[in-house]
C-alpha cells in the first residue's frame, strides 16, 4: 500500500486525472476498476472518478510496491548543464529567452532540445523541482513561439501560478509584443481582422471572411521603419492564434524574411546568400502583464524585454543604419 498527500500543486483537479499522472503507465479502464472496488481510496472513503482533489487529501492506493513501481514513472534522468537564458524569475514564474532553432515544447517523433525541458533541469539544479516529490505536477510553459521564432516564453513553478497565467492568456490580459522584417511598404499603422483555419499539414489559412470552424484574429501593426523595399514592424497580438503574424502578413502580401512556410522563396534566398541568414525574422520583444490578482498581483503593469538577436541587429543596422536599434527601443516604451 502507498499512501499520498495531496499539496497545493496537486489540488483542483480529478482523481482519475491524477492517478493517470502518477500511474503513468496504467491504462485508465484499469485505474477505474481499482476505484470500483475500492483497491483506490480517498480519505478511507470510496472514491468517484470525477471526484475534485483538495489540498491535504489522503489517496491510498492498495497495491503491491512491484505494481505501483511498475506503473509508475521515472523522472529522474539524467540532467543537462543545458540552462536557458534568464529574463527574470521568482517564486511563481520563469520568463526565458528562446532562440531561434529551439523547440519550446517537447517533440514526440524527433526528441530535440526543447526549452520546457531545459527550465525543469534549471529548477532541479536550483533545487526548487523535486519530481520525487510531486506526484502529478510538473513546471510547464504558458506560451508557445515556433522553432524558427524568438523571444520570450512564460514557465510557471506551480500549479496555482499556471493556471492563472492561462486563464489570463485565454483573456487577453497578457500584452505581447513583435518585431519582424518583412519585404514591402507597409502603412505606418494598420489594423487586420481575419479569420484563421488550419488545414494540411499544419498550414494556417487567414481568410477576411468567416469559415466553418476557423478562429478570429486580432492583429495590431505599427512601421518602426521603412526603406521602400523592407518595412520594419511593431506587432501586437490581441489574440493568439497558431502562425498567426505569419498567415495574416502572407494574405497581406508582406512576407516575413526567412519564412520557410508562409514567406518568399527568393527572399528567403537572397537573404540566405547575402547574410547566411536560415531564421524567420519574428521575434518576440515584449511582454506586459495586466488585470492579475491573487498570487501574480505584484506583476500588474510590468513590461518584461527580450533582447534582439545579434543576427538580427547586424541585418536591421546594415539595411537601415546604425540608429534603428534607437528607433526599436523608442518603439517598444509601452
Amino acid at each position: 500500500m502507498q499512501e499520498i498527500k495531496i499539496n497545493e500543486n496537486d489540488a483542483g483537479q480529478r482523481l482519475d486525472r491524477f492517478l493517470k499522472k502518477f500511474l503513468k503507465k496504467a491504462s485508465l479502464s484499469f485505474i477505474y476498476k481499482s476505484i470500483r472496488k475500492k483497491n483506490i481510496v480517498v480519505n478511507d472513503k470510496k472514491a468517484k472518478n470525477d471526484q475534485i482533489l483538495e489540498d491535504g487529501d489522503s489517496i491510498k492506493i492498495y497495491f503491491s510496491d512491484e505494481t505501483i513501481e511498475k506503473f509508475t514513472r521515472n523522472d529522474i534522468k539524467k540532467r543537462s548543464n543545458n540552462f536557458p537564458d534568464v529574463i527574470y524569475e521568482d517564486e511563481n514564474i520563469i520568463l526565458m529567452d528562446k532562440k531561434a532553432g529551439i523547440l519550446s515544447h517537447n517533440d514526440q517523433k524527433n526528441f530535440q532540445k526543447n526549452m520546457l525541458d531545459m527550465m525543469v533541469d534549471y529548477l532541479i539544479a536550483k533545487d526548487e523541482y523535486k519530481p520525487r516529490l510531486e506526484k502529478s505536477f510538473r513546471p510547464a510553459i504558458s506560451n508557445r513561439l515556433d522553432r524558427n521564432t524568438s523571444g520570450i516564453l512564460i514557465g510557471a513553478k506551480n500549479a496555482k501560478s499556471l493556471r492563472l497565467i492561462n486563464e489570463k492568456i485565454k483573456a487577453n490580459d497578457l500584452d505581447k509584443y513583435y518585431i519582424c522584417l518583412v519585404k514591402g511598404n507597409c502603412p505606418d499603422e494598420f489594423f487586420d481582422k481575419s479569420y484563421l483555419k488550419k488545414t494540411k499539414n499544419n498550414v494556417v489559412k487567414s481568410t477576411n471572411d468567416y469559415k466553418e470552424d476557423s478562429k478570429e484574429s486580432l492583429t495590431s501593426f505599427k512601421k518602426i521603419y521603412g526603406n521602400g523595399k523592407y518595412s520594419l514592424l511593431r506587432v501586437e497580438l490581441i489574440t493568439g492564434r497558431t502562425h498567426q503574424i505569419r498567415t495574416v502578413l502572407k494574405k497581406r502580401s508582406y512576407p516575413i524574411v526567412g519564412d520557410n512556410k508562409y514567406g518568399d522563396r527568393n527572399l528567403n534566398q537572397e537573404f540566405l546568400k547575402r547574410y547566411g541568414y536560415r531564421s524567420q525574422f519574428l521575434h518576440n520583444i515584449a511582454i506586459k502583464f495586466k488585470n492579475f490578482d491573487d498570487e501574480l498581483s505584484y506583476l500588474n503593469n510590468k513590461t518584461f524585454f527580450s533582447k534582439l538577436p545579434k543576427k538580427e541587429e547586424e541585418i536591421l543596422k546594415d539595411i537601415f543604419g546604425e540608429d534603428i536599434i534607437d528607433r526599436i527601443k523608442k518603439s517598444i516604451q509601452i
